[in-house]
């Protein structure tokens, strides 16, 4: 059965200088891997989503608030990267969330080896969308491809709204940019127009959605907008067979 989505983008953000490649390429093994899990994730008629960001920024409150809103519509698993500790697990499985702690150890971000090896341990029959929350860093996870069917990349109104153009891969190998904690936007000199702008011209596809996980505003647009690629895959997965 073909996947249904390709690789993630290895093009450079405009503006930037191309020096020639004189090594191997490094991420080989990590690209075969993602390809198995994009084949699994099909045979599965799951949805597979990389959540990234800087630390900070709300990913795994977003996920706590995902999961309740959509309790009673799909059922949603989440593998959690973090160097150490289980603490972002232990906050989904508190509120009902079906979730696995993959502690790296210092690396600062996930590979897609990690996330097979963790699939095998976590309960995925049934599961519509499986969410990977990704180390917090805005560098790192971008150049590795997880086998997943969107990357999503959450910034925060805490951190300045000039991390598109320090930080272009990541937005040119995502589909969607979450301004997160915008409840914060009264205090805070952070220009959404600028940040949009700038994503935009990195990646004129990139979607936007201004949310808060404390207020509760675009949390409906979130969710709308997963449960329509949930159907979409289950649809493209239909075709395919």
């Amino acid at each position: 059965m073909q996947h249904l989505r390709q690789p993630k983008s290895s093009k450079n953000a405009r503006g930037t200088v191309n020096c020639d490649n004189t090594t191997m390429h490094l991420l080989q093994a990590n690209d075969f891997v993602a390809d198995a899990i994009r084949k699994e994730m099909v045979e599965r008629n799951i949805l597979l989503i990389n959540v990234v960001s800087s630390a900070g920024s709300g990913k795994t409150t977003l996920m706590q608030q995902t999961i309740q809103r959509l309790a009673d519509k799909i059922s949603i698993a989440v593998l959690v990267g973090d160097l150490e500790t289980e603490r972002d697990a232990d906050r989904i499985r508190a509120v009902g969330g079906n979730a696995l702690q993959i502690v790296t150890g210092g690396i600062c971000h996930l590979e897609a080896q990690m996330i097979w090896q963790a699939m095998k341990s976590l309960h995925l029959d049934g599961v519509d969308l499986l969410f990977v929350e990704n180390v917090g860093n805005l560098v790192c996870p971008a150049s590795f491809d997880l086998g997943e069917d969107y990357r999503v990349t959450l910034i925060a109104t805490t951190e300045g709204d000039d991390k598109p153009k320090k930080y272009p891969r990541m937005f040119l190998t995502s589909e969607m940019m979450l301004v997160s904690k915008c409840d914060l936007l009264p205090y805070l000199p952070f220009s959404v127009e600028a940040v949009v702008a700038d994503a935009r011209d990195i990646n004129p596809n990139i979607e936007v959605l201004t949310i808060s996980s404390t207020s509760g505003e675009g949390l409906n647009a979130w969710c709308d907008w997963l449960l329509a690629r949930v159907e979409e895959k289950k649809a493209e997965v239909a075709a395919l067979a």
